[in-house]
């Protein structure tokens, strides 16, 4: 593979995933200190397949513990409850995933303002991102074409780009969002996530280029 010989950080993530979230502010720091010969790259692991059935009691209960868990843990991370009582949630997150991709396939910058834009959605304005009409009013938000959007939303070349990222995430075995993976010297490193100090990210990415 020709990206292989390069040294690239791979971000496999899900826009809806709640500690993708919590991740987010530290993420956007590891990027600013990277250096300059790291090359960044997307890719959306897919947590939830698509469905239009209400998520089970149980499941809410798994997530808003995480949101808790999230809160207590993470310093200046808060989530907007009323999510809650204003929805019905639903246990989808390809949507999501597919809006974010259709957002690159736009304008490659678009891509990590789609997931900021699905993450201010869901977790601070309490809107569902399994919605069609939700992801339609982040596109608008973000100054993408809304029709194309639309079109590449439901189009099976982006059902396609999916199924391709969710294997690629799993072909460097990953399992869980979010998540790091430094590809230096033809072989692929896991980094530790890191949602306190970006730091210890680095350093671990910068030992790695400097002794393998």
């Amino acid at each position: 593979m020709k990206e292989m010989d390069k040294t690239m950080l791979y971000y496999i993530h899900d826009p809806m995933c709640s500690w993708c979230y919590a991740f987010s502010q530290n993420w956007e720091a590891l990027q600013r200190d990277l250096p300059q010969d790291v090359e960044i790259t997307y890719v959306v692991g897919g947590l939830a397949p698509d469905t239009t059935e209400p998520m089970p009691p149980a499941t809410q209960k798994m997530v808003q513990q995480a949101w808790q868990r999230i809160e207590q843990t993470v310093p200046g991370v808060y989530f907007n409850w009323d999510f809650w009582s204003r929805n019905t949630p639903i246990r989808s997150t390809y949507p999501a995933c597919r809006a974010v991709l259709a957002a690159k396939k736009q304008r490659a910058d678009a891509e990590a303002e789609m997931i900021r834009a699905i993450q201010t959605a869901y977790y601070q304005q309490a809107k569902n991102p399994s919605l069609p009409e939700t992801l339609h009013a982040c596109a608008r938000e973000i100054g993408l074409d809304a029709q194309t959007f639309i079109d590449d939303l439901t189009s099976s070349a982006m059902e396609n780009e999916l199924q391709q990222q969710i294997q690629q995430a799993r072909n460097m075995d990953v399992y869980s969002y979010p998540s790091l993976r430094l590809v230096h010297n033809h072989a692929v490193f896991p980094i530790a996530i890191d949602y306190l100090n970006h730091c210890a990210m680095l350093d671990e990415i910068s030992a790695i280029k400097f002794e393998k």
